[in-house]
């Protein structure tokens, strides 16, 4: 049975307004099920760590049956962002997709619970093995910041999701297992991580380190039932997991909500406090979960007095618990509040986000106050039916503006509350604190206004001082943004506020979330905005990186766009620069723009341009600032709005090509695809079909047709039109076919059968640097309307080919072989089929990373496979 106390009566009717409930942007909670579980948690002290490699290696069913259904306070550490992985709803990659996998995680928090930490390891693409993926992350630099997140979150017990062993299919995942054992370790190692090195952080030693089974019960020491129904949600812990996992939309985690018996498995690995050979009934046995293991800590005898005091002011609580009508609860919740605040302010520890100051037995007890006393706070405001938000009129402020902020208390409960202040403010800017000392009887509110100045823009932390290698820089020492790993995702925000409330003559502070901007859309009802800042003056281009072909008559225009997010008109003269080969009609042009108002100069360029890369770039001045960067929305309905900074600038890569003699492509995306726009930059003339007109377009006007990466899984209907692509080939045009993955071996989709190993055995080759061997020197492919040769291979990113068929039909002419070291060479990047007077073209090499990075040899290989014919030569295979 779950602890979760009863008093139940009309919960769950309540909790069925909390499953429809937007997940996106949650301010404060309430009601039955905030207060129940609240309640439920004060004399839970223990803290549980999962770790893993990526957002979606989360074990959510854990994390939830620990969050909701125990309320244990759980925590996952994800090495990396996930920005090396695909994209199934957008084009988004690398970095901006990191920030889209990185709201996704702290959505799914939202539903399960639990905290959200990250390292500073950059996803950099699929890695086969540990060493290979140290090669990229300096172990000791990962394991200090996992040391940092342990010594933080002070847990009991660390979960890796991983075994550590070659058997987790991906060197990420083993590397997130090996140093998450070696963290239960090194936490408590002084000579090797001293607290200087953990942001200030004394040793922790945690009791467990167990591992995730997943499934596999045989060799388990716990298992558990995430079947198990919340009395309170009126729903199952597994099916508030798989809400949980179905955040991560981008990479396709939809589910179904699991019913009935669903059992989780753990394995205990080291202890020390228990045998490990020993059956457990839960993974919390053998571990002091609840206010009894502070009976030794050295504290204050005040403080010793009101420490020993909480479990009897947990029990006034529990004693007139009725979750469905708890005025009576309010009385004694603020007894309950100002005690532990008393014991917490008592402790000589800062409590910044991670309690610094305060280590060992003292280091917990502190971590453990906060924890209780946000659940206390909680539960008097749901008791209390008080409820707390800060608002602005807007959803963006310029850097420098005033943006006005009004904290509205409404008191719709039975006891008189008094609004004695508050403070707003922004990033590493100076709070306002406003002293109002406001009664606000029951059934009314009260509410004054404060203002933030911002002083920078809301660039991701993690983002604004770039990377070395695959590694994110630290942010400077003493910044606020020094402490980010250690704080917690969860807990950083753009906006800071709180007011000074006095509840049942308790004082209380409130920290109702971040500063919204609340309007309503007429399809979606209410919509919330937390409050970012921006540059006064943005300014960028419309992409950052293009082709054009050297030594080729080059006319191009670019727009400038600009956007004024100051609450007064400015005037902006825009100065545009470039290669001494290209002439622009004028470099310099000046606008008035109007407040929150766009603008957008169009710059004519003509020249030629040697091959190479070369930079374009504008700055935007007005008064005495200069501005020369702007941002990019990025907007999901499942996540807050994100902003992608980027500089004003797009570098050209001239490259030294030939055009296929038919220069006509029709073009239909696949998924995380940007390759269309590069092959239009290089003179292709290109046209976008969806797979809905593929049914009714005449293909004939094309001299090619080319399939975007995982678009025979991402559009299921195009699968129906893969005998008029087949068809066109025929009829002497050319059809490429990107990357796909198992849905590729549906007989009919290609004109012959392929096959690949299922899942994260497909084979690929990860190394961006691997040799390349070229089968077929005659191969026209190769030969026109460029001549392909290794330099073509030289400066790739990420990877060279994924998803590679192992065995292919004799009809195939295959043309390069290639191999991360110790394997095998595979031979089947790229294979070609002639197909009645044209040819079929399937092609695995990563060429939707390398197009959109500016690679010169990618663009060439990608225009000689949209000139293959029919006439191509096709070797037997043995």
């Amino acid at each position: 049975m779950t602890n979760v106390r009863t008093s139940l009566q009309g919960a769950l009717l309540l909790s069925l307004l909390v499953v429809a409930a937007p997940r996106v942007l949650v301010g404060q909670e309430r009601g039955a099920v905030t207060l129940g579980e609240s309640v439920a948690g004060l004399d839970v002290t223990a803290r549980v760590l999962v770790i893993g490699a990526h957002p979606d290696d989360e074990d959510t069913s854990l994390i939830t049956w620990l969050a909701r259904g125990r309320q244990v306070e759980a925590g996952y550490l994800s090495l990396t962002r996930g920005d090396g992985g695909q994209n199934l709803i957008g084009n988004e990659l690398g970095v901006l997709l990191g920030m889209i996998r990185t709201e996704e995680l702290l959505a799914a928090r939202r539903v399960d619970g639990g905290r959200q930490f990250f390292t500073r390891a950059y996803d950099f693409g699929f890695s086969k093995t540990a060493d290979e993926t140290y090669r990229h992350w300096p172990r000791e630099l990962l394991l200090r910041d996992v040391v940092t997140v342990v010594r933080s979150f002070r847990p009991q017990i660390i979960v890796a999701v991983f075994s550590g062993t070659p058997a987790d299919g991906h060197g990420h995942h083993q590397v997130s297992a090996i140093l998450a054992r070696e963290a239960f370790d090194a936490a408590a190692d002084t000579v090797r991580f001293p607290a200087g090195a953990t942001l200030g952080l004394g040793p922790w030693s945690p009791d467990k380190f167990y591992r995730a089974q997943r499934g596999r019960g045989q060799d388990a020491t716990v298992g558990f039932n995430v079947g198990e129904l919340s009395p309170l949600r009126g729903r199952t812990y597994a099916e508030i997991a798989s809400e949980s996992r179905s955040q991560h939309l981008s990479q396709g985690f939809g589910s179904l909500q699991r019913h009935g018996t669903s059992m989780d498995y753990l394995k205990l690995e080291v202890s020390r406090v228990s045998d490990v050979a020993t059956k457990e009934a839960s993974p919390l046995q053998g571990i002091a979960s609840d206010w009894s293991r502070f009976r030794m800590t050295a504290v204050a005898g005040g403080t010793r007095a009101r420490l020993d005091s909480l479990p009897s002011a947990i029990a006034a609580v529990r004693a007139v618990e009725q979750l469905t009508s708890p005025a009576a609860m309010v009385s004694p919740l603020a007894k309950l509040v100002e005690m532990l605040t008393s014991v917490r302010d008592s402790l000589p520890c800062s409590f910044n986000g991670m309690a610094s100051g305060c280590t060992g037995a003292q280091g917990d007890l502190a971590i453990t106050l906060e924890t209780a006393t946000s659940r206390a706070t909680a539960a008097l405001l749901a008791a209390a039916g008080v409820l707390v938000e800060a608002t602005a009129p807007r959803e963006l402020v310029a850097v420098h503006d005033t943006l006005p902020v009004t904290i509205t208390v409404y008191n719709q409960g039975r006891t008189d509350v008094v609004l004695e202040g508050g403070s707003a403010g922004m990033g590493a800017g100076v709070s306002r604190r406003a002293g109002v000392n406001r009664p606000i009887p029951p059934d009314s509110a009260g509410s004054f206004t404060t203002s933030i100045i911002p002083q920078v823009a809301d660039v991701p932390w993690w983002l604004a001082v770039g990377k070395d290698g695959d590694v994110f820089r630290v942010p400077a020492e003493g910044s606020p943004a020094a402490r980010n790993i250690a704080i917690g995702e969860d807990r950083v925000a753009n906006t800071h506020v709180f007011a000074a409330l006095r509840i049942a003559g308790a004082a209380v502070r409130v920290n109702p979330g971040p500063v919204v901007y609340r309007f309503a859309d007429p399809a979606k009802g209410e919509q919330r905005r937390p409050v970012a800042s921006v540059p006064a003056i943005s300014v960028m281009f419309d992409g950052e990186v293009e082709y054009a072909r050297a030594a080729v008559p080059l006319e191009r225009t670019y727009n400038v766009r600009l956007h004024n997010a100051g609450a007064a008109a400015r005037g902006v003269t825009v100065t545009f620069s470039g290669p001494a080969e290209l002439k622009v009609d004028s470099a310099v042009r000046r606008v008035a723009i109007e407040p929150f108002a766009d603008a957008v100069l169009v710059f004519r360029v003509k020249g030629m341009l040697p091959a190479g890369r070369h930079v374009i770039s504008a700055t935007a001045a007005s008064g005495d600032e200069t501005f020369g960067s702007g941002y990019v929305p990025i907007h999901y309905d499942h996540i807050n709005p994100l902003r992608f900074y980027r500089a004003a600038s797009v570098q050209i890569e001239a490259v030294q090509a030939a055009l296929p003699r038919k220069t006509t492509v029709a073009y239909i995306r696949g998924v995380g695809d940007n390759v269309a726009t590069m092959l239009g930059e290089l003179g292709m003339k290109v046209t976008m079909v969806t797979p809905e007109e593929l049914a009714d377009i005449d293909l004939s006007k094309f001299g090619s047709v080319v399939v975007g990466p995982r678009a025979f899984a991402a559009y299921p209907s195009l699968a129906a039109q893969s005998s008029k692509l087949q068809a066109f080939a025929r009829n002497g045009g050319t059809v490429v076919v990107q990357y796909g993955q198992q849905e590729i071996q549906t007989p009919g989709i290609l004109p012959y059968p392929v096959a690949l190993k299922t899942g994260a055995a497909a084979e690929r080759v990860t190394d961006e640097t691997a040799p390349v061997v070229v089968l077929a020197p005659g191969a026209s492919l190769l030969a026109g309307p460029n001549k392909i040769g290794l330099d073509d291979f030289s400066g790739w990113v990420q990877e060279r080919s994924t998803y590679m068929p192992t065995t292919v039909d004799p009809h195939y002419q295959r043309l390069l072989g290639m191999h991360d070291p110790g394997e095998p060479v595979n031979e089947n990047s790229v294979l070609v089929a002639p197909v009645g007077k044209g040819a079929y073209v399937y092609v695995t090499l990563a060429l939707f990373r390398q197009l959109p990075s500016g690679v010169p040899g990618a663009a060439r290989i990608f225009l000689n496979l949209m000139a293959a014919d029919g006439k191509a030569p096709v070797s037997a295979l043995p």
